[in-house]
């Protein structure tokens, strides 16, 4: 069987609400969703250090933002991997296709993806992605710009 999660997470991987604000937009978006079923697959999460939120399955392909080259999966994964047993305190990579530095939070993630201290997460949230406008109002309630993943696992 296989798990289906609407994630939104802020743009900047480093900041963090503060418990008020989470309260707050976990409200906004319980009422956006279509069910109570729905809802109770709701939770937000505040982390110490910054995770990946990974879109599982539905990953095509991981694109640099600077030329548009596909990043291949093996290199990305080995940046990952690096970050990671460092606990990411930073993010800051050399893309292999034209040797400059980004963060892998902005490269181009299709289907997208990110990373972050702070997630709000559905499970089986029996809807698909977020309209702009609803994205916009989830982001005034927690304070912060907002990225939305759709996680297949």
């Amino acid at each position: 069987m296989s798990d289906n999660y609407l994630t939104v997470i802020p743009t900047d991987p480093y900041w963090r609400p503060d418990e008020d604000a989470a309260d707050r937009a976990a409200a906004v978006l319980s009422r956006m969703l279509p069910d109570d079923d729905a809802r109770r697959g709701l939770e937000a999460t505040r982390c110490d250090r910054v995770e990946m939120v990974f879109c599982g399955s539905n990953l095509e392909r991981i694109a640099c933002p600077h030329c548009g080259a596909e990043v291949p999966l093996d290199s990305w994964g080995e940046a990952v991997d690096e970050h990671y047993g460092e606990g990411f305190p930073t993010l800051l990579v050399t893309v292999p296709c034209c040797d400059l530095e980004t963060s892998l939070n902005e490269l181009v993630y299709d289907w997208p993806m990110g990373f972050a201290r702070f997630r709000i997460e559905i499970m089986y949230p029996n809807r698909a992605w977020l309209s702009d406008e609803e994205l916009a109002t989830l982001a005034e309630a927690l304070g912060h710009p907002l990225r939305q993943i759709l996680i297949h696992i």
